[in-house]
């Protein structure tokens, strides 16, 4: 008897829908869902787009390749019959102890952690998926190990894509740091840097790469994709498509965003998720530094309360970031403390440059550093450097620049000096102070937030506190509310409140 539906192998990247065309219908179905935002954009408001993503292409049955267990649990809740290409089913024996003698054999200078090797072990045992693992949990020796043990069992070049170039240098550092000899096998690619190359590893910003043709990607066997919940972008999402001779793939990220369909697109570009290791654990067992979280709710005057209320998202930010007795308590917050501080802003003249002129103006004896997306990366991975060798030092950064992947050992405070909602965002700018180093072993993080209520109404950013709040103590850290007055003639009053009010 013929089974319902048939999933067969199209290429690496897709697989092919075929059987009775009502249960393929209700499959498409199940594969379609609203965009978070989607009544935002333009084409959904012209009518143009219905504001759905349909991951199961009508026209040629097509859908990703890495959805055949979600397939398989469809057809198995429903009670349909399903048949799979055996190619589709990638696995491979590949034992924890294999992963262990394999990673021996590289000579490194330190010993990798069981949760890295787990990782290891998971990613060549299944060919593909994406690995999820914290910030600061040594993602790039994973990344390492894949990329040797193809290389060295099979001859395989690997492309691996990260979102910056700050990341490219940063893990050409780290392959050097592990022992590889990089310039004879890493190539990096970014700006105007050629992309052509016959070197085992390229390393490049997929930026750089999105718009090569197919026959580019057929060179690699490996992909890797650094922070792979970007991979939900439609350019991102391309190069994978493109890619339709790479068996192994694996994507790479700190946490996901809690979007289904997002994380069922990156299911089927890479494969099945796997959680390798959270947070708290490694904290535990004292492989991440302790945190404590100290959450500053600047009070505003009751005049800027009124002049915002019933105003935009935009209208609150835009006085947010040029409130001056807001920019100056941010100030002398960051030059009271010890040790190396991260200030992360937002917008980069009318915040950043800000911030930054004002804490120069006032440091004779403490470097200060001010990075954005226009410092080139080399200047970027300087500013690492120095900064490792500090402790006294403080660095005004874009989120864009050091909330994601940068690897700063000795940094003691991050100050969050404007809003954000990205539950992933936030915790990979913590993710940025949570290293050990020899100078430290725990980091402050000063969570500054925005009390503009008015009559009983909150504001935007401090409803955005409020799921903050929420994601710390569901990932068990430990945090602090105080409520301070803001006064326009620059002064300022202090108060504590409990966490009930």
């Amino acid at each position: 008897m013929d089974s319902d539906l048939t999933l067969t192998k199209v290429n690496e990247a897709m697989l092919r829908v075929e059987g009775d065309m009502g249960i393929a219908r209700e499959l498409s179905e199940h594969l379609t869902f609203e965009v978070p935002g989607a009544k935002f954009s333009p084409k959904y408001k012209s009518r143009v787009w219905d504001g759905k993503i349909r991951l199961l292409n009508s026209r040629n049955m097509q859908v990703y390749a890495g959805l055949v267990n979600e397939i398989q649990n469809f057809c198995e809740e429903r009670g349909y019959s399903l048949d799979i290409d055996p190619e589709l089913v990638m696995t491979e024996e590949f034992s924890l102890a294999e992963a262990k003698e394999f990673a021996e054999t590289l000579n490194l200078p330190f010993v990798a952690h069981d949760h890295q090797l787990r990782a290891f072990a998971l990613a060549v045992r299944n060919s593909r998926g994406i690995l999820i693992s914290p910030t600061a949990s040594g993602k790039s020796m994973i990344a390492y190990l894949i990329t040797r043990f193809y290389h060295d069992s099979f001859k395989s070049r690997t492309l691996i894509l990260v979102p910056t170039i700050s990341l490219v240098h940063q893990l050409r550092s780290d392959f050097s740091d592990y022992g590889l000899e990089v310039d004879s096998y890493v190539h990096c690619v970014f700006g105007g840097q050629d992309k052509l190359s016959n070197k085992a590893v390229v390393i490049s910003t997929w930026q750089s790469v999105h718009e090569l043709p197919k026959s580019y990607f057929d060179e690699f066997d490996v992909i890797i994709g650094d922070e792979a919940h970007l991979f939900k972008a439609q350019s991102l999402t391309k190069i994978m498509t493109n890619a339709t001779n790479v068996k192994y793939r694996f994507g790479m990220t700190g946490t996901l965003d809690g979007s289904q369909v997002n994380e069922l697109v990156l299911t089927g570009l890479f494969g099945q998720t796997h959680k390798i290791i959270d947070t708290k654990e490694l904290i535990d067992s004292g492989k991440l530094a302790s945190i404590k979280v100290k959450c500053l709710v600047l009070s505003h005057p009751i005049e800027d309360r009124k002049k915002l209320n019933g105003g935009t998202y935009q209208d609150e930010v835009e006085h947010i970031i040029s409130f001056d007795p807001r920019n100056k308590f941010i100030r002398n917050l960051a030059l009271s403390l010890k040790g190396n501080t991260l200030i992360l802003y937002a917008y980069v003249e009318k915040h950043g440059q800000v911030l930054y002129e004002m804490i120069s103006d006032k440091c004779e004896n403490r470097r200060v550093f001010f990075v954005h997306g226009g410092v080139d990366g080399e200047r970027r991975e300087d500013i690492r450097g120095i900064v490792e060798e500090e402790n006294d030092a403080i660095i005004v950064a874009s989120y864009g620049t050091f909330s994601t992947g940068i690897n700063i050992k000795n940094l003691h405070n991050v100050i969050f000096a404007s809003p954000t909602k990205s539950r992933i965002r936030t915790l990979q700018s913590i993710g940025r102070g949570l290293r050990i180093s020899d100078t430290k072993d725990s980091m402050t993080l000063f969570d500054i937030a925005d009390d503009l209520s008015y009559n009983k109404k909150k504001n935007y950013t401090l409803n955005h506190l409020i799921e903050r709040v929420k994601m710390y103590s569901s990932e068990g850290f430990p945090y602090e509310l105080h409520n301070i007055k803001l006064r326009s003639d620059n002064g300022t009053g202090r108060s504590l409140f409990s966490e009930d009010e």
